[in-house]
């Protein structure tokens, strides 16, 4: 039997491949969660009109109003 020839192309390194594909997943998936948080903690909705008097028909109000 004879060695296999050299094709002249580079081995693709799969386990290498897939853990980088698998470390920009993850980055992706950490980015988008940090950037939830920040816009949660960083934005603060302005005051709505809303009921201020319990038992309106057909209105709500807030449980503890901010304003």
């Amino acid at each position: 039997m004879s060695a296999p020839a050299e094709t002249g192309s580079p081995r693709i390194n799969w386990r290498l491949l897939a853990l980088a594909i698998a470390a920009v997943g993850i980055a992706l998936v950490a980015g988008a969660n940090v950037h939830l948080v920040y816009v949660a903690v960083g934005s603060q909705p302005d005051c709505v009109p809303h009921a201020k008097v319990a038992g309106e028909p057909g209105a709500f109000r807030a449980a503890k109003p901010a304003c």
